[in-house]
């Protein structure tokens, strides 16, 4: 009798353990599945200087190990260690290590991302990239000081097409860095970057300003406004969110990616200049979101053939290829052929650099653009109005062949297209032996920028010089920017039985021009 009362009793005791063990199972669960709760915005103040620390006679009396020394420990406290937990839906790759607890063999797996975060308001506000925090769980962002002391973060907001977050702790008299002024910053300058490589808390390189203005297509978003500061001072895995610091200890960049055909540091680094973090970060911090100012425009690079066709005295500016009917540079007067020189005094030579100069200012303001039209620079007031992303979309090939050459008589044939909301890209395949990508343009998602993908070693187009991520700029001498654009063009060559060859001039990443002939018959 007392033998089943102690097994009668060791069973129930088991049991409770059993519904113990499920509830704390299905708890963890549910607690993994939910998001990070977005953070209530206050407005807060942010530390700005144009003013050096280390003026130059002191730089010329001072050794470089001394100035260094005096940089790192006057900015280190102010980048902090982030490690967030991230959802099994992203890759398992070298970027995430996947937790092999006992319990991890039973629920849902989850990913620790690692960087970094500089630290911009005494009262705890975190300026970092957008990938560091993207899709953070519940109570899943963790922030280590440079004094170990650790916070739960939440989110402000973050803006994925410049790659930047804002994330909150509850701490009060942070260290907070001083933003500088990345307008003056100048190629050969002496730089440093702070952050957490491999994480390696509160690691220091130093280097040099390498180019500025950089648009390296590293932000996958069809909105991305990218003009990188190019450095070498070493940048990895980890340092994403860190400071780029100048010699007076400033921060003039936030580090955001790397180029490297090995995964680790090969001399070439890039930030987010610390004028566009900070306008970011402040209408996060202020209104929740950022506010894009739009001009109204589609615009391209002036190239050397295009300057000496527009009598210009150099290689500059951007053109104006066409304007939104009623938009802010309509209304202000200018016209489709427009090479926008400056904006606000600022030299502007490239597409992206016009579009980082509109990013900085704000909707509903005033921006003068000196602008150059029949041999002559006149300035002109555009009054900027508030971008309203529109919803996403993409144009892909609806053919159960999903080609759009016909292999029986090598013409290539019409093609249909589907709308789908994600990304905005627009992907062509074709039997050329490469598919075309498109990216939607920021200051219009119906148009598109259009790039050589995957390109076929073998095939004819690659031994005549194409290469992938080339850039498209005519095929046959005709712009095509939208998918009613190429669908009108193939059609047109879908009725030419006797063409030969497809023409396409192509931009390399050297910017340079090149017209490559594709033959129909291959």
């Amino acid at each position: 009798m007392d033998n089943m009362n102690i097994n009668r009793r060791l069973t129930y005791l088991l049991l409770l353990l059993i519904g113990l063990s499920i509830g704390f199972v299905w708890d963890s669960y549910l607690d993994r599945d939910s998001k990070t709760m977005f953070a209530e915005v206050e407005y807060t103040s942010i530390s700005k200087s144009d003013s050096v620390l280390i003026d130059d006679v002191f730089l010329e009396n001072i050794s470089e190990r001394f100035l260094f020394k005096k940089v790192a420990s006057s900015v280190t406290s102010s980048v902090v260690y982030i490690e967030t937990i991230v959802p099994v839906d992203l890759p398992d790759d070298e970027n995430h290590n996947f937790s092999e607890d006992f319990w991890d063999r039973f629920l849902p797996k989850s990913a620790r991302s690692v960087g970094s975060g500089v630290i911009i308001s005494q009262d705890g506000y975190i300026l970092t990239n957008h990938h560091v925090i993207e899709g953070a769980r519940d109570e899943g962002i963790q922030v280590v000081l440079n004094d170990k002391r650790e916070f739960e973060a939440s989110i402000i907001g973050s803006d994925p097409t410049t790659d930047l977050a804002v994330i909150k702790i509850p701490a009060d008299n942070l260290p907070a860095a001083v933003i500088g002024n990345s307008d003056q910053v100048q190629v050969g300058e002496w730089v440093m970057a702070v952050g957490n490589p491999f994480r390696l808390k509160a690691t220091v390189t130093a280097g040099i300003i390498s180019a500025l203005g950089r648009d390296v297509q590293i932000i996958n978003d069809r909105m991305r406004i990218e003009s990188f500061i190019q450095t070498d001072a070493a940048i990895n895995k980890g340092n994403s969110g860190g400071a780029l610091v100048n010699t007076s200890a400033q921060i003039i960049g936030i580090n955001t990616a790397i180029a490297s055909q090995s995964g680790s540091y090969q001399g070439y680094g890039f930030a987010v200049p610390s004028n566009l973090a900070i306008k970011v970060a402040s209408d996060i911090i202020q209104y929740g979101s950022v506010r894009r100012a739009l001009v109204g425009v589609q615009i391209q690079s002036v190239d050397y053939r295009r300057a000496l066709e527009l009598h210009l005295p150099n290689v500059v500016g951007v053109e104006i290829i066409s304007l939104t009917p009623e938009g802010p540079a309509d209304k202000a007067g200018l016209k489709k052929g427009d090479i926008v020189l400056e904006v606000n005094g600022f030299p502007v030579n490239a597409s992206n650099a016009l579009q980082e100069r509109i990013a900085l200012l704000k909707p509903n303001t005033e921006a003068q653009l000196t602008i150059w039209r029949d041999k002559i620079s006149f300035v002109s007031t555009v009054i900027l109005e508030e971008l309203e992303l529109p919803e996403i979309i993409i144009a892909q090939s609806n053919l159960e062949s999903n080609s759009l050459m016909s292999p029986k008589d090598n013409t290539i044939r019409p093609e249909s297209y589907s709308r789908e909301l994600e990304r905005g890209r627009l992907w062509i395949s074709t039997d050329l032996g490469f598919n075309i990508l498109g990216l939607a343009k920021p200051e219009n998602p119906n148009l598109f920028d259009l790039y050589v993908q995957e390109i076929d070693s073998a095939s004819t187009a690659f031994k005549r010089g194409l290469r992938d991520k080339v850039e498209i700029i005519r095929i046959d001498g005709e712009i095509v920017q939208s998918a009613e654009e190429l669908q009108k063009y193939f059609n047109k060559l879908a009725a030419i039985r006797n063409k030969l060859a497809v023409k396409f001039e192509v931009r390399r990443e050297d910017e340079s021009i090149h017209h490559i002939h594709i033959p129909l018959d291959n």
